[in-house]
């Protein structure tokens, strides 16, 4: 236990690699999951078809993989190497973008049938429905399964030290060598706690958010969005 000052500080030392991949892959997968998702829910079938592409084949296809397909396999085509850590960043995005845009699509087709006839009751143009009356209702819904995505997404970070990013666990492993450390336990227990009090900020980020999101409708969060995150957390 002598020693876990000196693990910590060389964990830490990862903590602004984790976060900027963290936070940067956050912003690139409310990007994406918001534009994929109403392209799922677009009149125009090739749209609607396009999206789907894109959420089954990242879905249905290794993190992994796709991080050394970008890495590795990318700029063997294009002739340029992206700088590694945006290409995390880039990976993630595109990878969680695609479980994101079903969040979206899902809530979206929860708001109840009665708010969209009383939009075009009002004349509202299509995109005035969307933005004005479904989408504020609909992102309330969201914030929970979203907070259980973001909370992976950081998870996920640890992948990135396969492709030499310094983040928080390629740190934990330098330790390891160049000899076996028999402190093992203690290097990954704290390793675990790090991504736990990362993983609490992110929840107390998205209730906070999620009060303020219901608070402007004039309701409280959704129970059943709750009981969604509860479940995905699972």
């Amino acid at each position: 236990m002598d020693n876990v000052g000196t693990f910590l500080s060389v964990i830490a030392q990862g903590l602004p690699e984790t976060v900027i991949a963290t936070v940067g892959g956050i912003a690139l997968t409310i990007v994406l999951s918001f534009a994929a998702g109403l392209a799922l829910l677009s009149p125009r079938r090739w749209v609607r078809v396009i999206s789907r592409i894109y959420v089954e084949g990242l879905r249905g296809t290794s993190e992994v993989v796709q991080l050394f397909w970008i890495f590795f396999a990318l700029p063997v085509l294009v002739g340029f190497e992206i700088v590694p850590i945006w290409g995390g960043v880039l990976v993630l995005g595109l990878n969680h973008g695609a479980y994101g845009a079903e969040i979206v699509r899902g809530a979206i087709q929860s708001v109840p049938r009665a708010q969209y006839e009383g939009a075009l009751a009002l004349s509202l143009s299509p995109a005035q429905r969307m933005f004005r009356v479904i989408l504020p209702q609909a992102v309330v819904e969201m914030i929970p399964p979203f907070n259980n995505l973001f909370i992976q997404l950081l998870k996920s970070t640890s992948l990135l030290s396969f492709v030499f990013i310094s983040e928080i666990t390629r740190q934990a492993t330098q330790i390891l060598v160049p000899r076996f450390n028999p402190q093992v336990l203690e290097i990954f227990l704290l390793l675990l706690l790090v991504y736990l009090v990362l993983s609490l900020i992110i929840t107390a980020v998205m209730r906070l958010l999620e009060r303020k999101a219901a608070a402007r409708l004039g309701r409280r969060p959704s129970e059943r969005a709750r009981r969604t995150a509860v479940r995905g957390a699972v």
